[in-house]
């Protein structure tokens, strides 16, 4: 039978559906498992299930020399050595598709809590700000939404899901998009323009080299001085001392962020010393309905590979070119 090992405490209905066809070995420890402590583990498995806080490289993939598929609880994939695994022809399965509407949730969620401050009204509340205080027609200004233009980097499933929810609000919707991919509703234009012209930017593309550092301190010198930007795709993609110091200098208005370019991120973040900074712990797909579909698709991408057929949902379905369908 072949051994899968599983980088997380896995619910026990999707452990005891891979135990039907693998002999399954689970993390069971608190936190995040340890690298020493992952490498002694996938030495001689076939498989591997992993979060996206698993660093899957070249030496690890090496190491395991029984390796036939590695099967990611995650959309983006920027924690593995894709090369690697498609060099030696192994399948590495993800979950797009179950998480869109989560995420774009979250998304226009950060972009309504950052215009609206509500998380600074929270803890004037908590806090007791609000005791003994007449009420004022200048407090806690924010931005208004509805009627103002969104701009989106990325128009994948996500992106194309945020457009949908800005119409809610009267949003003209523009994008960039690296495949210039054409949606109805959605103007396509060059990112300058998308920088320059819109009053919300939400980054919903892919971490690859060419996204790395995507958002700088001269992209972020192009955005309107009452603009905001929201990050629910990946750390990295912006560079974040430059977002702070345009945040403290007032350049931008606010940002909303659920992803970082270290995760956990270290309390001593520069943004954390800005009011006008919102964050949230990578929970772009934090809901019940969700989470276990992203489960069931992992487990269905193994339990595939481990039969010898293909993965639902591969990232690198090259590694198949050499087979027939069946």
């Amino acid at each position: 039978m072949n051994k899968v090992f599983v980088t997380y405490n896995m619910p026990a209905e999707q452990l005891s559906r891979l135990s039907e066809y693998c002999d399954v070995d689970a993390w069971q420890g608190k936190g995040s498992i340890p690298r020493d402590e992952l490498m002694a583990r996938v030495e001689g498995v076939d498989g591997i299930i992993c979060l996206l806080t698993e660093r899957i490289d070249g030496e690890l993939i090496n190491s395991s020399k029984n390796l036939k598929a590695v099967s990611c609880v995650s959309v983006g994939v920027d924690h593995v050595d894709v090369g690697t695994l498609t060099a030696r022809g192994i399948p590495l399965g993800h979950t797009p598709g179950v998480l869109v509407d989560a995420t774009a949730d979250l998304a226009f969620g950060l972009l309504l809590a950052a215009a609206r401050r509500i998380p600074q009204g929270d803890r004037h509340v908590r806090t007791g700000g609000w005791q003994g205080a007449s009420w004022s027609p200048k407090a806690f200004l924010g931005c208004s939404v509805a009627g103002k233009t969104l701009g989106i980097i990325g128009l994948g499933d996500i992106g194309q899901a945020l457009a949908r929810r800005a119409a809610g609000f009267d949003m003209p919707v523009i994008a960039w998009s690296r495949s210039g991919r054409e949606v109805a509703g959605v103007r396509t234009l060059s990112l300058e323009q998308v920088l320059d012209q819109s009053d919300f930017v939400s980054i919903n593309v892919a971490l690859t080299e060419e996204t790395r550092g995507l958002i700088d301190a001269a992209a972020l010198s192009k955005m309107k001085p009452g603009a905001i930007l929201v990050n629910t795709a990946r750390g990295g993609i912006v560079d974040e001392r430059a977002l702070a110091q345009a945040l403290k200098e007032g350049r931008i208005a606010g940002a909303g962020f659920d992803v970082f370019e270290k995760e956990p991120v270290s309390p001593g973040n520069a943004l954390f010393d800005q009011p006008n900074f919102i964050a949230t712990p990578h929970i772009g797909s934090a809901t019940p309905e969700t989470r276990l579909a992203m489960m069931d698709l992992a487990v269905a991408n193994m339990c595939a590979a481990m039969w010898s057929e293909k993965m639902p949902c591969c990232f690198n379905p090259e590694v198949y070119a050499d087979h027939h369908d069946n």
